[in-house]
């Protein structure tokens, strides 16, 4: 397994590097001048051509387009990310500050989505037919219809403004001294998140638990007599697992880098929100080592994964 780890880390390098010029060719084109964004509408309209060339020449913005992108990518590899261009501030400082919210948030909404979806999946395939079965899905297919926002919406509204049980939006407070006063910030966003991701592993685990219970090992011990318990907890829900945990495994670096809305709904300051502020900014730089870091976080899932999905269950070989 250490060879194959080794294999597929070397593997990731011509991957990263095609990657890292596609996003670079992507800001190349876009249509919008940073200094636009920086400099106000009426300081521009008095500024002389000169000394605009100059701030873009400052910038860097007028060197030719390979050698901008092999200064980005030796920066990269020296562990520099260079600055944003809005305020000037290192951007491993910015994504070193934005990047532990965004974990929190996303490791919450993978627990919550993890232990409800599987658990209500696996309930739906054993009450196949039933009416827990039909409600199930129903639910399931509400989750994944209604967006994101419109549950941040309602659920400000009932908690936040009518109850007054949770805070609106925001991390922390200053006046906070426990992680348990901070906790009450992060319920309502990552219960948006989990339910999102909830519907989609519900129905994944029920159809793969269902082809479980098809198998004909599991026929066999339902023919022994084997109690009901053991054969769907310890032979049909280990086989179900497999498929499961590829889906729960990618859903990670999706969260980090998708929770763009949740993060704006409930001013929750981590990379979805920063990576919105760059855009608006043009603040290429960030954008890009945003877009950069959920790429390689997402290359990471896969191979997490490939090896998870080799310990759950020994006919998988890593090759």
């Amino acid at each position: 397994m250490l060879s194959y780890i080794i294999r597929r880390l070397l593997t990731m390098i011509p991957m990263l590097l095609v990657i890292c010029f596609l996003i670079f060719v992507g800001m190349e084109l876009m249509p919008t001048d940073p200094i636009s964004y920086m400099v106000g509408p009426e300081q521009i309209a008095n500024m002389t051509p000169e000394k605009l060339e100059e701030m873009r020449e400052a910038l860097g913005l007028n060197r030719p387009f390979i050698v901008r992108f092999f200064e980005w990518l030796g920066g990269i590899a020296r562990g520099d990310f260079g600055y944003s261009l809005t305020n000037g501030q290192p951007i491993k400082d910015i994504i070193a500050a934005k990047l532990p919210a965004t974990i929190e948030l996303s490791l919450y909404a993978l627990l919550i989505s993890t232990v409800f979806g599987v658990f209500l999946g696996i309930l739906s395939a054993v009450k196949r037919g039933s009416t827990t079965d039909s409600a199930l899905t129903v639910l399931g297919m509400v989750g994944i219809s209604i967006p994101e926002f419109f549950f941040g919406l309602v659920m400000i509204l009932v908690f936040a403004i009518n109850l007054k049980w949770l805070p609106i939006g925001g991390r922390t407070l200053p006046e906070y001294t426990s992680y348990w006063q901070q906790f009450r910030h992060v319920i309502m966003p990552a219960t948006i998140l989990g339910i999102s991701m909830t519907a989609g592993v519900m129905r994944y685990s029920r159809s793969s638990m269902l082809d479980a219970l098809n198998r004909d090992f599991l026929k066999t011990a339902r023919a022994k007599g084997l109690p009901k318990w053991r054969i769907y907890i310890l032979h049909g829900f280990r086989v179900a697992l497999t498929p499961v945990v590829v889906l729960i495994g990618f859903r990670l670096p999706t969260l980090v880098g998708g929770s763009v809305v949740v993060e704006q709904i409930f001013q929750w300051p981590g990379i979805g929100d920063a990576f919105v502020t760059a855009v608006r900014g043009n603040n290429y730089p960030l954008v890009m080592m945003i877009a950069l870091l959920t790429v390689t976080m997402m290359l990471a899932a896969s191979l997490i994964v490939d090896v998870l999905t080799a310990l759950i269950d020994p006919r998988v070989r890593l090759e």
